[in-house]
Parts: structure tokens; C-alpha cells; sequence
């Protein structure tokens, strides 16, 4: 049975791979004149040269090669690529009647892998942004700063033990994972999946977390989730599509539908402990968390609501994965990125350790949301990373019907026209660059690409308003705009600021002498390479930095 059925998998493909090599040769490319890269492989196109751990230098130079709006072949058909600030408001602003998420990222997500998780990194549907809104107000971030800070103080105190006899080489990346996993462990749904002690053992939800980013984008996942998952999950129910993938003869997918359960397992005990606790009468603030977690609220809030504004259950837990990733994965690297960047740049990071000791000697403790909000340097610093390193650099989207997009500034095509607008079909797949709106010299100056927080303690450039860039934070697409917008985004900021408020009192942090490379695996991650037996490199996700307790007690 399972010889006759690879015998039939690989019959399809052998006849798939013969109709896209026709499609290729035949099909009339609608960009042919946009200048564009040449493709490097007349199977992938430039898939593997866009998505790739090391592709972040090339997505970098685009802007520098080529005008701001250009297409590449991704396997048989073309793919529009853009950064232009003005470009992306299409997408953002005229939302779901002009453009969707791309259905090929969608599968990004195992969906036929586990029936009910799923990960969406476009922002929650619009029904669930109506019941998520209040809980991811100013008003309730006010009310879990304590529980932010309580957390923190934890992870404060494990580090101190760890450097309790000198300075010592820390995994910053492994810490800033943790902790922001906690985080949004406590006060995303009343639970907690890790102690931050030092050497505890990983909660598996969080290791398989951790991983997933990663395990999607291998070389051999990039090709499949392009070439062959999208006809799997357009074939019969989700459990057999789950026949299906357990079938294949897939080493890394297996190893991804193995997280995605892991993970599944998880939300499934999450979702019905929340239930249960409200359908019973508990009383909530006996939880992790006072009953203000946001599953509590979600579910409470969607028992209440009318018959037509209901959410299914399925969609409900699939929010506890999704919160997870965009609470976790994003916030800890950017984090991350901001203790190098204090490690590399050790003036600035005296100088926001002093606004900080102030800021906490003067109001005696803990600050409260609007203290910690109103500090200055504090602010910039977070602002500049997310500019210039957004953890995100890339978003994929999909026309739903022909459009026309118009141009930041006009761009010559390969027969010397000059247009300010192009035409893009109906299933056109676009990759907006996040990275290079946000590095865009018209608007930022010829300093753009220069990490400088104090760009931001001055009066903006005029060009920043008048580029009216449709982000929801900060003239920036780090969280995107419009009704796909990060819905966490003061969630994310309030995590960093605690976080740093905490840690800088007690630590000072210098390089490691390990050489540290950002990778894009969906998320741009910091990795050190070392050698294998065999002599091949082997990356490794970590941010190893030295150390030190300033005050030793």
C-alpha cells in the first residue's frame, strides 16, 4: 500500500514538474518590463536567493541596485517586490477587498499538519480584533505593568546568580526567549511555562517555539511550501491532508508537524482549563495572572457576545499559538538586538543606564506604565532598533483582483518609460520590504542605514510626515498599518522597556569574543557559527555576551 502510493506521489510530481516547465517556457511574464534581478535557477527562480538565512545582505543592497519597485521569478511566476513607503498603502488601508494574505504564506503555517493551529502573521481577522481590542489597550497594559515587572525581577535574579562570582559569557538570546515566553504565558493566558531559574528545564511548547521559525525555512521546507504543501492542503479534509503529510517521505516536515502537535497539545490544555474555570464560576484572580490574561477575557468576551460576532473554537485556540509566536519569537529578538547593539555601543548604553537609575530612584521602585513610557532615551533607543532592525524584514500578500499600485516615485522600465504606477494581476504574490521602507534615505536622510537613537530626542524630518508611510507605529512598517496592523504592538513595546529597565540597573554588557551573524529565517536571528566534525559550518540560535554585576553586593 505505502509502495503504491509513493509510486502515485511521485507520478504527480514527475507530471507537475513537466506542466510548470511548460508554464515557464509559454507563460507571458506581466513584470518582463520592471527591471529586475535575472532569475537564478529556472526551477526556483530567485525563490532560494530572497529566502534565505543569509539573504538579509541582499535584501539590503536591492535599493542600492535596483529602482524601489522591481520583480523576481519565484519558480514559474513572477513575483512583485517593492519597498516604497507609499507602495504598501494598498494593501493596508483598501485591506481585504484588494489584497489577502498570500495563500503560499499561509502555508507557512501548518495548517493540514494539525487541524485547529495555525499561525497568522498578518494580524488577526477582523472579528478577532473586535473582541482582542480592549484587552491590548493602554488601559490594560496599565494593569498588567506589575505582573511585567514581577516576572522580570525574576529573570533579574537568575542572572545575578549566574555572574555572582564575575563576569561570565551569558546566552542572552536563550534569556530574552524565556522571559518573553513567560510573559505572555502569565499575562497572555493564565499560565506559566517556565520558572527562569537557571538550568531548568524548557517547557516543550517553548522549544518547539523556538524551532518552528527556523524548521519552515529550510532550504528543502521553502521548497516544498512553494512547489508542494499548497496542492496538499487544496486536496480533500484536514485529516487527510494529515494522511497525506505523514506519508511523505520528509524528514523536516515531519520534524515540523512534530512541533505543531507539541505546540497543539499545549493550547488544547490552555483553551480548556480557561473553559472550564468560567463555565464553572472560579473565581479568576485566584489565577496566574488575577484573571486579566487575555484568554480569559477572549473567551469570556466571546461567550457573551451575540450569535453572529461568536468566534468558533477552533479560531479561539488557534489565537493561543498565534499570540505566542508574535509575543515571543519578535519581541525576544528585538531584544536581543538591542542588548548587541548597548554591548557594541557602550556610551549609549551608560547613557540609558543613567535615565533609568534615575527614572526608578526617584519614583522608589517600580515604574508604572506612564513613567516607563514617558523616558526619553529610553523610547528612542526602542524606536530605532525596530527601525532599522525590524525583526520582521518581509510580508507576503496576494492580490485579490486586478490593480493598479501606485508609486512612491516614478521608476524607468526597461523601454525607457518613465510610470508611476504599475499594473499588477489578480493572484499576484508581492513581498513588501518591511526592512526598506524603514531604511529609505528620502525619507531618513543619507544617515538611513546608521543605527542612531538620537535622531528621535530631535525634531523628525519633514520628508517623515510628508512620506505619510501608512505604519501604525511610528512613521514605521515594523507593525504594519491598517487593519492588519499588529494589535500587540504596546504589548511588545511595554516588554522591552521593562525588560531593559530592570536589566541595565544591575548588568553592564560587553561583546563576547564569539563573532555573532543576524540570520533571516522568517525572523532575523542572531546565530554563531562554529565547526562540524565534517568541516560544514553549523549555526547556532544564541547571543552569547559577557556579563557583569555593577554592584556587587
Amino acid at each position: 500500500m505505502a509502495a503504491s502510493f509513493l509510486q502515485l506521489l511521485a507520478a504527480f510530481l514527475f507530471s507537475w514538474f513537466g506542466y510548470k516547465a511548460l508554464k515557464l517556457v509559454f507563460a507571458r511574464d506581466p513584470f518582463s518590463h520592471i527591471p529586475g534581478p535575472a532569475p537564478t535557477s529556472w526551477i526556483t527562480g530567485s525563490m532560494l536567493t530572497l529566502f534565505n538565512k543569509k539573504a538579509l545582505e541582499y535584501h539590503i543592497r536591492l535599493p542600492k541596485t535596483w529602482e524601489g519597485n522591481k520583480h523576481h521569478r519565484l519558480h514559474e511566476e513572477p513575483k512583485f517586490v517593492h519597498f516604497r513607503p507609499e507602495s504598501p498603502a494598498p494593501y493596508h488601508h483598501q485591506g481585504p477587498k484588494y489584497i489577502r494574505r498570500a495563500d503560499r504564506f499561509l502555508t507557512t503555517k501548518p495548517h493540514g499538519v494539525r487541524s485547529g493551529t495555525s499561525f497568522d502573521f498578518g494580524g488577526p481577522s477582523s472579528q478577532t480584533r473586535k473582541l482582542l481590542t480592549p484587552v491590548f489597550s493602554i488601559a490594560h497594559m496599565r494593569e498588567m505593568t506589575p505582573l511585567f515587572h514581577n516576572v522580570v525581577h525574576k529573570l533579574r535574579q537568575s542572572i545575578e546568580q549566574e555572574v555572582a562570582e564575575g563576569e561570565a559569557e551569558i546566552d542572552m538570546l536563550e534569556w530574552m526567549t524565556r522571559t518573553a515566553l513567560e510573559l505572555i504565558g502569565q499575562s497572555g493566558f493564565g499560565y506559566s511555562f517556565d520558572s527562569l531559574e537557571p538550568g531548568s528545564h524548557r517547557h516543550p511548547f517553548a522549544i518547539s517555539l523556538k524551532n518552528l521559525v527556523r524548521g519552515i525555512n529550510t532550504p528543502s521546507m521553502m521548497m516544498g511550501r512553494f512547489l508542494i504543501l499548497p496542492y496538499v492542503y487544496g486536496i480533500g479534509s484536514s485529516r487527510f491532508q494529515r494522511i497525506v503529510i505523514d506519508a511523505l517521505p520528509w524528514k523536516d516536515l515531519r520534524a515540523v508537524r512534530d512541533m505543531v502537535d507539541i505546540m497543539h497539545k499545549t493550547s488544547v490544555e490552555i483553551f480548556e482549563a480557561t473553559k472550564q474555570s468560567l463555565r464553572e464560576g472560579k473565581d479568576l484572580s485566584t489565577r496566574i495572572g488575577g484573571g486579566k490574561d487575555i484568554m480569559s477575557i477572549l473567551v469570556k468576551a466571546n461567550m457573551d457576545a451575540s450569535v453572529e460576532d461568536r468566534m468558533p473554537e477552533s479560531e479561539l485556540l488557534a489565537q493561543i499559538s498565534t499570540l505566542t509566536f508574535a509575543g515571543m519569537d519578535t519581541t525576544s529578538n528585538a531584544l536581543a538586538r538591542i542588548l548587541h547593539l548597548l554591548s557594541e555601543n557602550q556610551d549609549v548604553q551608560d547613557r540609558l543606564r543613567e535615565e533609568i537609575t534615575v527614572a526608578y530612584e526617584e519614583h522608589g521602585g517600580d515604574l508604572d506604565y506612564e513613567t516607563l513610557t514617558s523616558l526619553p532615551y529610553l523610547d528612542a533607543i526602542c524606536r530605532e532598533t525596530l527601525r532599522v532592525y525590524p525583526p520582521v524584514p518581509n510580508l507576503g500578500r496576494q492580490t485579490r483582483q486586478d490593480i493598479m499600485l501606485p508609486l512612491s516615485s516614478p521608476i524607468t522600465t526597461k523601454d525607457g518609460q518613465e510610470v508611476s504606477e504599475v499594473f499588477i494581476p489578480k493572484d499576484t504574490r508581492i513581498v513588501i520590504s518591511l526592512l526598506n521602507c524603514n531604511r529609505d534615505p528620502k525619507i531618513w536622510g543619507p544617515d538611513a542605514a546608521v543605527w542612531k537613537p538620537e535622531r528621535w530626542l530631535n525634531p523628525l524630518p519633514e520628508s517623515v510626515a510628508e512620506a505619510r508611510v501608512p505604519g501604525v507605529y511610528s512613521n514605521l512598517m515594523t507593525f504594519l498599518g491598517g487593519g492588519r496592523a499588529c494589535i500587540g504592538f504596546k504589548f511588545s513595546q511595554l516588554e522591552m522597556k521593562v525588560v531593559l529597565g530592570l536589566l541595565l540597573q544591575s548588568f553592564r554588557f560587553s561583546p563576547s569574543d564569539k563573532k555573532v551573524v543576524w540570520h533571516m529565517t522568517g525572523i532575523v536571528q542572531p546565530t554563531v557559527e562554529g565547526p562540524e566534525a565534517d568541516g560544514q559550518e553549523e549555526t547556532r540560535l544564541q547571543l552569547p555576551l559577557k556579563v557583569s554585576l555593577l554592584n556587587a553586593k
